[in-house]
């Protein structure tokens, strides 16, 4: 099992969950071969023999079943990826997913969602990315590291493979907003990835709230809860 470290540096940290509809409905579709091995916004890898999918807002490790409305065929599937992101479509299914709701050949499917198993989020991170400039060599940053064991919602803004990109980041953070922020130290493949997560609320409505405040300059965060 992955160990997981929570740390502040100069500022606290939380993480938040997202919340679920029971069952939904709307348009289904499939990856393109293109995204083979490419990485999910949970840090796996998609395979398209794996029954996985994309959701916009279920917490990763969300078993879902998914119903073909035009075949009654159906399929559960796990949620590992953020998606997809064109009005009107509800999921976006592994190619083995779609192969057994039979719908390869339309392309798209009116489907129904079905939660089965609420997964937690704990594997919630967006891709790894760098930010477009390192940090000079001979930078110093005062730090104050704090173990911590949150338990509440924020906002993840995003997740680095470079210790120094995240530092400059935190700093330009912790000027423009007015929220505490954490550093989740985890491990993805091999690498040490860490995610800032902003905000410390006891519910959601006020992670939700920021999430808004903050998607001009972050459109890929998302809430998150420990």
């Amino acid at each position: 099992m992955l160990k997981k470290s929570i740390f502040t540096l100069l500022f606290f940290i939380l993480s938040l969950g997202i919340s679920y509809a029971q069952i939904q409905k709307g348009k289904a579709s499939f990856y393109a071969d293109k995204f083979e091995g490419k990485q999910t916004a949970s840090g796996e890898k998609y395979k398209h023999n794996k029954l996985t999918a994309a959701h916009k807002t279920l917490p990763f490790g969300t078993i879902v079943k998914v119903t073909n409305l035009d075949n009654q065929e159906s399929v559960e599937v796990r949620i590992n990826d953020r998606g997809p992101f064109v009005e009107g479509r509800v999921i976006d299914l592994s190619r083995s997913a779609a192969e057994q709701l039979k719908f390869i050949n339309q392309g798209l499917a009116d489907v129904q969602i079905e939660v089965i198993d609420a997964g937690d989020g704990r594997t919630n991170s967006n891709r790894p990315v760098q930010i477009d400039q390192n940090i000079e060599n001979e930078s110093y940053f005062q730090m104050k590291v704090k173990r911590k064991n949150p338990s509440g919602y924020g906002v993840q803004v995003g997740s680095f493979k470079g210790f120094d990109n995240m530092l400059k980041l935190s700093e330009n953070i912790e000027k423009s907003y007015r929220a505490s922020l954490f550093v989740e130290v985890k491990e993805l493949n091999d690498d040490t990835v860490y995610a800032l997560i902003l905000g410390d609320y006891g519910n959601r409505k006020k992670a939700d709230k920021l999430k808004l405040k903050i998607a001009d300059r972050f459109p890929d965060a998302f809430v998150t809860k420990y």
